[in-house]
């Protein structure tokens, strides 16, 4: 039972990236990342954030530390695999998720799943740069070729000016992306689903990114909705005036969650 334990234990920790431990913030806030993206940059949120809140960060299969792992094949396969490492870390506690571009869906659907299986919900759902998924994606295919999809990274202002000279480390990001693109093939979202979210949701978006439906998101819940544009593409987060705000409002926002529960 023990070697059990510790094997999950550190299964649990491939899959959640908590750089900067803070077992007595008051919240756990989980982030997830953009299409082909890692968890560094949203684990490192956790050093200069309030001492209120603990960020932890996903780090899905083929990347990072599981660079060795097959990549996911569908999104509950992510899901399932994100909700047994979380359980451990939210249960009893107060969380709130925030997702980037991709990551919103995967930490929507997180959100679904764990309130239908385990009760369990986040007291707020942060989403940025993405339609929900009960809207049509107006620039995502799954047939979208790898030309395609490196014209796409760099129109959306998301690639420093070093990775864009060099091919190896955009082939590796694309690989990524098309994983992920394939696992977004067939996510669907119905809002008259059974499973309904009640907990609040706020959206963030870039003034010069490609248009989404930001709005839309309110659909899918029944708690209170609000939504804010950033100056800055669809990576407008990268920018540290930008991360700094938001950083600011989520832990703003879940602090007032207390005092109004």
């Amino acid at each position: 039972m023990e070697s059990r334990d510790k094997a999950e234990t550190i299964r649990n920790e491939k899959v959640v990236n908590c750089l900067y431990q803070n077992r007595n913030a008051l919240f756990r806030l989980v982030c997830f990342p953009w299409g082909g993206g890692g968890s560094t940059f949203f684990a490192k949120w956790g050093q200069d954030i309030p001492n209120s809140v603990e960020v932890h960060a996903i780090r899905l299969a083929g990347r990072e530390s599981r660079l060795d792992e097959p990549f996911a094949s569908d999104m509950n396969q992510v899901v399932d695999e994100i909700a047994c490492a979380l359980l451990p870390i939210i249960q009893g506690e107060h969380f709130a998720f925030f997702g980037h571009s991709m990551g919103s869906y995967i930490a929507f659907f997180t959100a679904l799943h764990l309130k239908e299986k385990y009760n369990l919900e986040p007291v707020h759902l942060f989403v940025s740069s993405i339609s929900p998924p009960c809207a049509q994606l107006c620039f995502l295919k799954d047939d979208m070729c790898a030309g395609q999809i490196e014209f796409l990274l760099k129109k959306m202002g998301g690639t420093p000016e070093d990775f864009v000279d060099d091919e190896e480390l955009i082939q590796e990001s694309v690989t990524k992306v098309l994983a992920d693109l394939h696992i977004l093939k067939d996510v669907i979202y119905d809002t008259h689903s059974k499973t309904r979210l009640s907990c609040d949701i706020t959206c963030f978006s870039g003034s010069e990114d490609i248009p989404v439906d930001m709005e839309a998101w309110k659909d899918v819940t029944s708690g209170n909705f609000d939504s804010f544009v950033l100056p800055g593409h669809h990576f407008y987060l990268l920018e540290t005036s930008n991360t700094s705000f938001i950083k600011k409002y989520i832990t703003k926002s879940l602090e007032i969650s207390v005092l109004t529960s």
